[in-house]
């Protein structure tokens, strides 16, 4: 038997019997941490993508004419509460905000980002979602018409 722990025909030597099973265990372990970690990864930008979104539809219904910020506000609230959880639904807000000079409604959302599965820290993550004001437009149309 050599020092490099196999016997001279080539083969493993009584030593190294064992370490094959540890060794799938600890690798079988790893790479199951690592692809959790890839699917909360996946999660934590899928829940941001949604939470966008909904924000983003929320605007543009609060911008319509005839509509409200609070109207988008709460259409946002909805989205959330279908698409996600109510949970993230909680901390929904909308206003009229000038940007560039323009009239726009401006959703926010403020939601846990998750960190374990889909619990995590509260206010974690923050989207807001745009829409140009419809009714700015219209007056701005009508007057440029007249």
């Amino acid at each position: 038997m050599s020092r490099s722990g196999r016997s001279a025909d080539g083969g493993s030597s009584a030593v190294d019997g064992g370490s094959a099973v540890a060794e799938f265990a600890a690798v079988g372990a790893l790479l199951t941490l690592l692809f959790l970690l890839v699917l909360q990864v996946a999660l934590v930008l899928h829940v941001r993508a949604t939470a966008a979104d909904c924000a983003s539809e929320g605007a543009r219904f609060g911008a319509l004419v005839g509509s409200s910020p609070e109207a988008g506000a709460e259409r946002a609230r909805q989205l959330l509460r279908t698409s996600l959880s109510a949970r993230y639904a909680g901390e929904v807000t909308a206003a009229v905000v000038e940007v560039e000079g323009a009239a726009v409604v401006q959703v926010r959302v403020r939601a846990p980002l998750p960190v374990v599965g889909l619990l995590g820290a509260g206010r974690g993550l923050d989207v807001r979602g745009h829409a140009l004001l419809e009714e700015a437009l219209l007056e701005e149309a009508l007057v440029e018409g007249s």
